[in-house]
């Protein structure tokens, strides 16, 4: 991450209310996961008043431009949208929604979270491995 894109996340973060439920605990501990994993670089790309996108890629990725992608939605209070590759991860308790073409133009699982548990977050972090081991195979 270059270095004004990394203020950018850090301003972002540090100007998010804590009081807004879980959504900003959740994401915070979606960046430090993914950030670190070996041969990652994120991206962050602000839309004030719509979306904030964190955006993972691995070095050995040729074709694609993430494995995942963490959206901050701005709505009533802030929420998250985690959305992965559809062929890059499995869903065996069918907590994600299909949503075809949804990433990037391609097939994606996508998992909403308004206010996250520990077993949703545990869930999305084997997600997230699961991905990343599927990056790391060049994915």
């Amino acid at each position: 991450m270059n270095k004004t894109t990394e203020q950018q996340l850090k301003t972002f973060i540090n100007e998010w209310d804590e009081d807004s439920g879980s959504a900003r605990k959740s994401f915070i501990l979606f960046k430090n996961h993914l950030s670190n994993r070996e041969g990652v670089s994120l991206e962050f790309m602000a839309r004030p008043g719509i979306t904030s996108s964190l955006r993972a890629v691995h070095n050995n990725q040729e074709v694609r431009k993430l494995f995942v992608m963490v959206d901050v939605i701005e709505d009533s209070s802030r929420w998250l949208s985690v959305c992965f590759y559809g062929d890059m991860i499995s869903d065996p308790q069918e907590k994600g929604d299909r949503v075809p073409g949804g990433l990037l133009g391609e097939d994606a699982i996508c998992f909403d979270l308004e206010e996250p548990g520990e077993e949703q977050i545990s869930y999305l972090i084997e997600r997230l491995d699961e991905a990343y081991n599927s990056a790391v195979s060049g994915k």
